[in-house]
């Protein structure tokens, strides 16, 4: 063939076939895929597809696949199944899981302590920065601290308990530097942060340690519940969700679905209350509105970017604890069931967070209660923990009940217990006498996949160590991968893996914007209880000269102990009150009184200057304010036993012993100012977190209201007529302690309710709206039909 002429056709068709052929190859290869960034996250949007975020700081590179872009958190430079955001959770989950060392799944098996951003420099949480206290150290408040980076690197944990935070931006900046410091290690499991609920305005516990910051607020989940309105719920969930997931928090370590059905118990007004058709309703929307993401936000069957996994607890259910004492402490250690109705604890569960509405199905995550459920093991016949528990976890939860999301003990369930009853320490409840290792196997043959409040994966290992010598290395890696699926599947649903990162700027503007802070004030205001209103005296006209007296905050100790000085002041913002009213510091110069107190504070069912004095240390818990001697309490308790309290000890029966509430002051600030008074009308607006006897009081007073975690405003706007108030008790108010003594911790709504001096039963579903009696559809609903009540023993 001529030269020249194969020259020319080399240089004229050559290209054009080998084009035909490369271009399809090249196609495939050429990314569709657009980059942005904010700060030092790279942002990588698909075309219809997932948006990634990543670190180059991590030494993540983005795989091109199909035009389409990848992280290959890995690093090995090829896509590996978990990577994939085009597969299902449950494969990914699977593929990831068979490549974790025993040490990364013992990791992520770990749910860490309380952190505050930044971390307090002493006391409950403290930590360090370059091993200098935060103050001193010259580090940003979001920066990871020493004990952080240890647990995150050297233990592999990956789920974050996060309390305070200094800001929404703060918190958004400590999240992006807590991702891609996990984003390079190992396989770059991202982190799923969690909080306990914090949309309270106030924090006063290790479980609303979060509460009060610059985010919407709510009222109490008592006060929820005293809307009757489950839509309600759900729009909190909903709200809530957005500004978990702007401050970097995937998981909710909430809701507390406890049916409260022992008055006295203090973690009443965390629940909905103690009925359980309401408690059932309230739960599934609440779970609904955190689960379920919609439209573009979706990933898959409800499930997405907008998605908070909701942690249902207590499993089966803490609200029966025996005279009220509470499972944080050894001496709170039982519950007990002498109306044999272990059943219906669990309905707000196998009814409500187990059969959602929507389209996650059911609550991602169940937490085990600390207590013992008092001798409802017929199979084991054995008394400990519920999350040391294979009775409860696993033939009941797991096999009776089909449940097989990730379960979690509650926190310090394997530390040892405190060298005296009171302290806040481990409540390893029924199984003192094993080692932490023994205790962490326990917990694992129980069924449980996930250690609330341990940072150290060492026991966690060692407990691997015992499956193995008992039933080998396959079968405990295979126990080990099935706990990691459900851990990882929570972070993949949520779409952690594919951008775990945040925009500082987004989380100022979406956390308590005012949006999301007008539904929660009205929530406030739907929650509000008018239980009097004697000869109308509410709503207070304009104009009116009020008289508020101070209150007395007797000296005491808090939650963790610490003591806490006497305070005398206003118990609202004088300020904020004559926005709406004159007010004088006279009271014979005033038209009314409204006097602000709490509920009474009547104790937690033991006291070491009772034991001291020789006594078992077992006393009441009132719900009264005045001194109560327990006449008619039980002889014998139904259950006792504790190594600290004492070992011999049998019987945790407080009959015959006395307590005054430690707020008696507000008895008799309300019977005082009724004095001062002198005949003219007196309101009284009662913070309550449980029940209280109204009978010290009522009488006394014209109008009363009952509120559940509000703001002073919200108080203020329904006595001055701005709403109608609408909230109905989502509990009963007791006559007398004798009735409180008479009912059975395990049976809701059996006590005799106050009747008060207009002829009203402050029974569950009452409450006043200006016109009378509130009698609508709610209260046709959920009223119960009139029963017979446990009368006074």
């Amino acid at each position: 063939m001529n030269q020249p002429f194969l020259s020319f056709v080399q240089r004229s068709f050559f290209p054009v076939v080998l084009g035909c052929i490369l271009s399809p190859v090249l196609a495939q290869n050429t990314p569709r895929w657009k980059q942005s960034s904010y700060g030092a996250i790279n942002i990588v949007s698909n075309p219809g597809g997932a948006t990634l975020g990543y670190s180059p700081a991590s030494g993540v590179k983005i795989l091109t696949i199909g035009g389409l872009a990848f992280k290959d958190l890995n690093k090995n430079g090829k896509l590996d199944a978990y990577e994939d955001w085009r597969l299902p959770v449950e494969a990914r989950a699977k593929d990831l899981a068979g490549k974790l060392s025993v040490e990364q799944i013992a990791g992520l098996m770990l749910y860490s302590a309380h952190q505050a951003i930044p971390a307090a420099p002493r006391g409950f949480g403290a930590a360090t920065y370059g091993g200098k206290p935060f103050p001193e150290s010259g580090a940003l408040a979001s920066d990871l601290t020493d004990q952080q980076k240890k647990f995150l690197a050297e233990d592999n944990l990956r789920h974050v308990l996060v309390t305070r935070v200094q800001s929404p931006e703060v918190a958004a900046q400590w999240n992006n530097n807590l991702q891609a410091f996990v984003e390079g290690l190992g396989l770059g499991i991202p982190a799923n942060n969690s909080s306990d609920p914090r949309h309270s305005a106030v924090a006063s516990t290790e479980y609303n340690a979060g509460a009060g910051g610059a985010i919407s607020m709510w009222p109490e989940s008592l006060g929820m519940a005293a809307t009757f309105d489950p839509s309600l719920v759900r729009q909190f969930g909903r709200i809530a969700a957005r500004e978990y997931r702007a401050l970097g928090i995937a998981t909710a370590l909430s809701p507390q679905v406890d049916l409260a059905t022992e008055p006295r118990w203090s973690r009443f007004n965390g629940t909905f209350g103690e009925d359980p058709q309401l408690a059932t309703e309230m739960a599934k929307a609440y779970i609904d509105g955190f689960q379920t993401s919609t439209a573009k936000d979706e990933i898959s069957n409800g499930w997405g970017y907008t998605s908070v996994n909701a942690m249902v607890k207590h499993w089966p259910g803490g609200g029966p604890e025996e005279g009220g004492r509470d499972a944080h402490f050894a001496y709170g250690k039982f519950a007990v069931y002498p109306g044999n109705n272990f059943q219906t604890q669990l309905t707000p569960f196998v009814d409500g967070a187990f059969k959602l509405e929507g389209k996650t199905k059911r609550a991602a995550a169940v937490m085990p209660y600390y207590t013992i459920s008092f001798n409802q093991d017929k199979v084991n016949d054995e008394n400990v923990g519920n999350g040391y528990s294979k009775y409860i976890v696993t033939d009941l939860l797991r096999n009776k009940y089909g449940y097989d999301g990730v379960v979690c003990t509650d926190w310090l369930v394997t530390a040892d217990e405190g060298k005296t009853p009171d302290v806040f320490a481990g409540k390893s409840w029924g199984v003192e006498k094993l080692s932490v290792a023994e205790r962490h196997y326990k917990v694992l043959m129980a069924g449980v996949d996930q250690f609330g409040g341990n940072n150290a994966a060492g026991p966690v290992l060692e407990a691997y160590s015992m499956g193995v010598k008992e039933h080998g290395e396959q079968w405990m890696r295979r126990r080990f991968e099935q706990s990691a699926v459900r851990l990882l599947r929570n972070i993949f649903q949520v779409g952690l893996f594919e951008n775990p990162y945040l925009d500082p700027e987004e989380s100022k503007k979406t956390v308590g914007q005012p949006e999301f802070m007008k539904a929660g004030y009205e929530a406030q205001l739907r929650s509000i209880v008018l239980l009097k209103n004697k000869g109308g005296i509410l709503p207070l006209k304009k104009g009116t000269t009020v008289y508020i007296p101070k209150r007395v905050t007797p000296a005491g100790r808090d939650w963790f102990g610490n003591v806490t000085p006497e305070k005398i002041d206003y118990p609202v913002s004088i300020e904020l009150v004559k926005k709406y009213f004159s007010v004088t510091d006279d009271p014979t110069k005033a038209d009314v009184a409204i006097v602000f107190v709490k509920g009474p504070a009547g104790g937690v069912g033991y006291s070491k200057e009772d034991k001291e004095k020789g006594g078992s240390g077992y006393v009441p818990i009132s719900l009264q304010y005045g001194p109560y001697t327990a006449e008619t309490a039980r002889q014998q308790s139904l259950a006792a036993g504790d190594p600290v309290v004492d070992p011999t000890n049998t019987n945790r029966s407080y009959k015959g012993k006395t307590i005054t509430a430690a707020n008696y002051t507000d008895l008799k600030t309300i019977l005082d100012t009724k004095t001062a008074m002198a005949g003219k009308p007196v309101i009284v607006s009662l913070a309550l977190s449980n029940p209280a006897v109204m009978a010290e009081f009522e009488k006394e007073v014209q109008g009363i209201l009952a509120s559940f975690g509000v703001q002073d405003q919200a108080l203020l706007d329904l006595v001055s007529g701005a709403v109608v108030p609408s909230g109905l008790l989502p509990l009963q108010m007791p006559a007398n302690m004798q009735t409180v003594e008479a009912q059975q911790e395990d049976v809701p709504l059996d006590m005799q309710p106050h009747i008060d001096s207009e002829g009203h039963s402050y029974d569950f579903a009452y409450g006043l709206n200006w016109k009378g009696v509130i009698n609508d559809s709610l209260t046709a609903k959920y009223k119960r039909p009139a029963k017979a009540k446990k009368s006074a023993i």
